[in-house]
């Protein structure tokens, strides 16, 4: 016995599409509140990470303020009482308050001992805690969980000359204990380590607000849920008794349907060459479309090298304006000093603005084939990244005759050179590689010139190793990797330098070799 037949096909078509819709609105109403939450808890998490990242900006460019205000004022006055300074200049950190609610202030450590210990400092300045100021405190200290924080900063401030940590401690004007990141840094003419810190606990307020809207926008969905599912399921109804009839005449239409596909099956046969050289014109533009788009990740990577470029002079920028509005507050701002301030404020501008025009010129296309100087070109990516890579502890070491020439489109070998060396420089940070290298070799043979790159971060950990070179194929898909910048440089070289790119793996890392015709 057949459960589907002409006589009950519009009632099965009826029921069964109201089955389906409301199996279809349950689980979508589920799916949309489960993924809801799951935003919600990405958010918070986003939240405390952007929440995090900006109180270590805040923190960072007060304590940095103050140092570049100490190196000013030690250059600008030769003659002066260094130990009445301090005293003056301790009086004035200890009245600073910054942040939204004024509650975060600066502490300043006179450090005896970088290997730790009891006495390991002196407390000179602590506005939260005046009952330690002039005295010795110990390294070994512990807050509320059990973290010996001062260690920690100690450790770190001793070998890169600055350090953040995270710890607990009593707000200020409060017994209350709260989660807080500190940056310390050193001045090592007086052995002062000069801190700010940031509590985190505002970050709470935040999240409760994004819990309640969620639940009162779950609350809505799922009503507008349920008056769309009622609606659908009286125009689904109205509409399967329609077609349920339709479906009648359909199937005595069958072989008429049949036939037609024949034909249009026979017409694609026809048309099938045509169809092959659309899709290999689609191809095509595809191809143009991954170049535009490593365009724009280099365009991001300029960007990035440029915000590089200008953070010490806008550091000095800043050192400049407090320094005018101190002497302002002093009553000490003669037309001198600020003629004075005024040129040195515009020779920086003039250098931040020369700086623009060489990421520009590096940026232009070039437009045909030309000798050029190999080092010229690794100069050139060099000034791009290399404040970069130093602000990293990257050492970069370069080793090119002056002499020896490459032919094709310079820019374009450019690009290819700094995305490989910005590839090494990620997997360096990535891996935290101690002691991290790139070392940039050019030899040449009768034939051939060979430029290497290579580092020390332990490998490429892929099989085969040539993978790398696959477009949208990355190791780094955590950290933001695009697959795009090998697979780009791979195309300039081979495609428009007429050249090879190679790579394989050394003992301490991988290496990457471009391999050109030799230019007489």
């Amino acid at each position: 016995m057949k459960i589907i037949n002409e006589n009950n096909i519009a009632s099965t078509i009826i029921f069964g599409g109201m089955f389906m819709i409301a199996s279809l609105m349950a689980f979508s109403s589920y799916y949309f509140i489960t993924k809801q939450y799951e935003i919600l808890d990405r958010s918070i998490e986003d939240s405390k990470d952007a929440y995090v990242v900006s109180q270590r900006k805040l923190i960072r460019r007060e304590v940095d303020s103050i140092i570049e205000i100490i190196r000013f004022k030690r250059a600008i006055l030769p003659a002066y009482d260094e130990e009445q300074y301090k005293e003056e200049l301790q009086d004035w950190i200890r009245s600073i308050r910054f942040g939204s609610d004024k509650k975060n202030y600066l502490i300043i450590y006179k450090i005896e001992n970088f290997a730790g210990g009891e006495k390991f400092a002196k407390m000179l300045v602590n506005a939260n805690r005046p009952d330690l100021e002039g005295k010795y405190i110990s390294s070994e200290y512990e807050d509320a969980h059990g973290k010996k924080f001062r260690k920690m900063f100690l450790k770190e401030v001793d070998i890169y000359g600055y350090a953040f940590v995270d710890y607990m401690y009593k707000k200020l004007d409060s017994d209350d204990i709260r989660p807080k990141v500190s940056y310390f840094r050193l001045y090592p003419h007086w052995n002062w380590v000069i801190g700010a810190g940031a509590y985190l606990d505002g970050i709470n307020k935040e999240i409760e607000i994004k819990k309640s809207s969620l639940k009162k926008h779950v609350q809505m969905e799922i009503t507008s849920s349920v008056f769309i599912f009622i609606f659908f399921s009286i125009v689904a109804s109205a509409f399967a008794i329609f077609f349920g009839k339709q479906i009648e005449k359909v199937l005595k239409n069958k072989n008429t349907q049949v036939q037609q596909k024949r034909e249009e099956l026979k017409k694609l046969n026809r048309n099938l060459a045509q169809r092959v050289q659309n899709e290999l014109q689609k191809n095509r533009e595809k191809e143009q479309l991954l170049i535009q788009k490593s365009k724009f990740i280099a365009l991001g990577e300029m960007i990035s090298n440029i915000a590089h470029q200008w953070r010490q002079p806008l550091s000095e920028l800043s050192a400049i304006m407090m320094t005018l509005k101190f002497k302002h507050n002093l009553g000490k701002l003669d037309t001198h000093a600020m003629s004075e301030k005024s040129k040195d404020a515009e020779n920086i501008l003039e250098y931040m603005s020369k700086t623009i025009d060489d990421f520009r010129e590096f940026f232009m296309p070039s437009r045909e084939k030309k000798k050029f100087f190999a080092k010229e070109a690794v100069n050139a990516v060099m000034s791009i990244i290399g404040i970069s890579a130093k602000e990293k502890n990257i050492s970069l070491h370069v080793e090119i005759p002056e002499n020896e020439k490459i032919y094709g489109h310079k820019n374009e070998f450019e690009q290819a050179l700094l995305n490989i060396i910005t590839n090494a420089k990620n997997i360096l940070l990535s891996k935290k590689i101690i002691n991290p290298k790139i070392d940039i070799n050019l030899k040449s043979d009768e034939q051939f010139t060979y430029l290497s790159i290579s580092d020390n971060a332990g490998g490429i950990e892929v099989d085969p190793i040539d993978k790398i070179f696959q477009p949208y194929f990355t190791t780094r898909e955590d950290s933001g990797g695009t697959g795009i910048g090998l697979y780009m440089s791979k195309l300039i070289i081979e495609k428009n330098m007429s050249g090879i790119l190679m790579v394989k793996n050394s003992e301490i890392g991988a290496i990457f070799t471009i391999r050109l015709k030799k230019v007489d």
